[in-house]
C-alpha cells in the first residue's frame, strides 16, 4: 500500500475509534486486525502510544482469544479473573486494573478480521448499551476495515486503476516497536535514507 494511502487510512482509522470512544464515553478504544492468531493494532485512543507497537498474540491474551472465539459481542464480567491486555496502559491511570471491558470481534463474512476493544474504569459503564446496539457499532468497524484490508489486497497484486497490470507481491517489511530507542533509530535511518551514505546499525536499539 502506497504510503499517502496507508496514511490516509490510518486516519479514517483514528477518528472512527476517537468518534466511537466519545459516543460510549469509555477511557479507551481500540481497533485492531487479526493475522496469523494475534491482534494487530491498527489505531488507538486513550491508551499509551506504545500499544501501537504491539502484537497480542491470542495464546498470551485469554480476554482477546475469548473474542476471537465468541462471533458475538462479548462482555466481561467487572470481577473476570482474565487479566485485561490494557491493565496500566492507560495513561493517568497506570496503577489501576480496568474494570468494564467489551469485545466486538469484526468479520468479513465468515472470516475473522478483526477486533474492537472499549474499556472503562466505571465497572458499569457500557451496561447502558444493548447488545444490538454494539452489533451496530461492529459492523461499521467490521465495514471500514474490510475495505482498507481489500484496498491493500489489490495494491499488492498491482490491481488497482493506473496500475501495470503484473500480478507480482508487493513485499513490504516493518520496523515493530515505538519504544524510545526504536524510535530515535526511524528517525536516523529517515535522516541518512536519503542520502548516499553507508550505515551499519547493529546492537539490541541499533546503536550506529
Amino acid at each position: 500500500m502506497s504510503y499517502n494511502a496507508a496514511l490516509g487510512i490510518r486516519d479514517r482509522f483514528q477518528r472512527l475509534i476517537t468518534t466511537l470512544r466519545q459516543v460510549l464515553a469509555c477511557d479507551a478504544s481500540a481497533l485492531l486486525r487479526y493475522e496469523s492468531r494475534q491482534f494487530i493494532p491498527l489505531a488507538i485512543d486513550g491508551l499509551a502510544q506504545d500499544v501501537l507497537g504491539r502484537r497480542f498474540t491470542l495464546e498470551g491474551h485469554p480476554r482477546l482469544e475469548a473474542i476471537a472465539r465468541a462471533g458475538d459481542v462479548v462482555r466481561f464480567p467487572a470481577d473476570s479473573d482474565l487479566p485485561d491486555p490494557y491493565d496500566g496502559l492507560i495513561p493517568g491511570q497506570e496503577s489501576l486494573k480496568v474494570h468494564a471491558c467489551v469485545g466486538l470481534p469484526l468479520f468479513a463474512g465468515q472470516n475473522l478480521i478483526g477486533a474492537l476493544t472499549l474499556d472503562a474504569m466505571t465497572p458499569e459503564q457500557f451496561e447502558v448499551f444493548s447488545d444490538e446496539e454494539l452489533r451496530l457499532v461492529a459492523a461499521l468497524a467490521a465495514g471500514a476495515l474490510s475495505n482498507a484490508l481489500l484496498i491493500e489486497q489489490l495494491e499488492s497484486q498491482n490491481m488497482l486503476p493506473g496500475s501495470s497490470g503484473v500480478f507480482e507481491p508487493i513485499k513490504e517489511t516493518h520496523m515493530i516497536g515505538l519504544s524510545p530507542a526504536m524510535t530515535q533509530l526511524k528517525k536516523e535511518i529517515e535522516i541518512v535514507a536519503g542520502s548516499d551514505l553507508n550505515v551499519l546499525i547493529g546492537g539490541e536499539t541499533g546503536d550506529w
